[in-house]
């Protein structure tokens, strides 16, 4: 029997099924990994959030890179592993989506319980007053005049609704994450390098409560050792091997 289908018949028995995703499943969507040879970081430092509030030198480069990124977000579509898992989810079979990504390709896809630790890249919010605004607008606004723009309800420093280097990521969502985990007899973890915490740990955690963990993901992890089925492969290509199976029984 092979892994695919030795999932599939995990997955058909489980009740409260997660799966967590990292960079790894939106590259296959064309979405470079911020740490790839292609990605932002690769010629450019990332800003702390400490230095976008201090200095407006650091908020203009800040603006210039999520800038440059941003068509990479506002060109991407779903890719047939997002399809499959808002496919699961929509049949009940898949609990939640908890998320590293900012792409927001998992709600396109029809996954409709997302949990984005790092926030999302398609909404621009002010630190001040807390109001949020397409990104697409405010990007172009940035290019036209290029200059940072200011709140347009209270003039407020804006940011990407996103959790920068140095910020604190939400307490609830990272409180909800954790329960899921802890909760979960099956975790399927995709396309994380299961190294950046606190997120590394969730993974973890459902293995130590009792979950069948799935790694998927093209190179080797910290946590291969952990799980019950590792599969260093496309994890499209593997869900939609583990989708015909559960589909074929």
């Amino acid at each position: 029997m092979s892994k695919s289908q030795k999932i599939a018949d995990c997955l058909s028995r489980s009740e409260n099924v997660i799966a967590f995703t990292g960079a790894g499943i939106s590259t296959e969507s064309g979405i470079p990994d911020f740490r790839s040879p292609g990605g932002i970081w690769a010629n450019s430092q990332p800003v702390y959030f400490q230095d976008f509030l201090a200095s407006a030198d650091s908020r203009y480069e800040y603006w210039r890179q999520k800038s440059v990124s941003h068509s990479d977000f506002q060109n991407s579509q779903p890719n047939v592993g997002h399809q499959v898992l808002g496919k699961w989810q929509d049949a009940g079979r898949l609990q939640a989506v908890i998320t590293q990504n900012i792409d927001g390709l998992h709600q396109d896809a029809g996954s409709n319980k997302v949990l984005e630790l790092h926030g999302t890249a398609r909404k621009i919010m002010c630190l001040e007053c807390n109001a949020r605004f397409p990104a697409a607008e405010m990007v172009e606004k940035f290019l036209a005049d290029d200059r940072v723009p200011g709140c347009p309800a209270c003039g407020g420093l804006l940011k990407h609704a996103t959790v920068s280097f140095g910020q604190q990521l939400s307490e609830d969502v990272l409180e909800e994450a954790i329960q899921l985990s802890s909760t979960a007899d099956l975790y399927f973890a995709m396309g994380s390098s299961l190294v950046v915490e606190p997120a590394a740990s969730l993974p973890r955690l459902a293995k130590q409560n009792g979950a069948n963990l799935v790694i998927i993901n093209r190179d080797e992890t910290p946590q291969d050792n952990l799980a019950d089925w590792v599969i260093h492969k496309s994890i499209g290509e593997v869900l939609k091997e583990i989708d015909q199976c559960l589909t074929e029984s």
